[in-house]
């Protein structure tokens, strides 16, 4: 497979962290480590498929860290690596300029955008 070639940083960026639901799940586990479970329930409207897909990759990016205890009943934990708090930090303003500017972004007519 070819390497992709960036042409800033925000582009980089985005391929880390693209889809509707990676910065939900970064969001989530940004307090500690959370079970599948609390994960789904965490991250209102994800499917457990797409959930699944999404932790795979961000555990091939390093975005997270997952963790299997071996026991019974078996149990795993996700948790953020470094890399991945990095990113939530990053993520952070841009959360709030959404929450700043809600109501305008609530309005818009999303069936004619896209």
């Amino acid at each position: 497979m070819k390497t992709p070639t960036f042409t800033c940083g925000l582009d980089a960026a985005i391929a880390v962290m693209g889809g509707k639901w990676k910065g939900l799940i970064l969001f989530a586990l940004q307090d500690g480590p959370l079970r599948f479970g609390e994960l789904r329930r965490a991250v209102a409207g994800i499917s457990e498929r797409v959930l699944i897909l999404q932790l795979r990759e961000m555990e091939a990016t390093g975005l997270l860290h997952r963790e299997v205890y071996h026991q019974v009943p078996p149990k795993v934990e996700y948790s953020l690596t470094g890399f991945g708090r990095s990113l939530n930090s990053a993520l952070a303003p841009l959360g709030e300029w959404g929450e700043a500017h809600l109501d305008r972004i609530e309005a818009i007519p999303w069936d004619q955008v896209r």
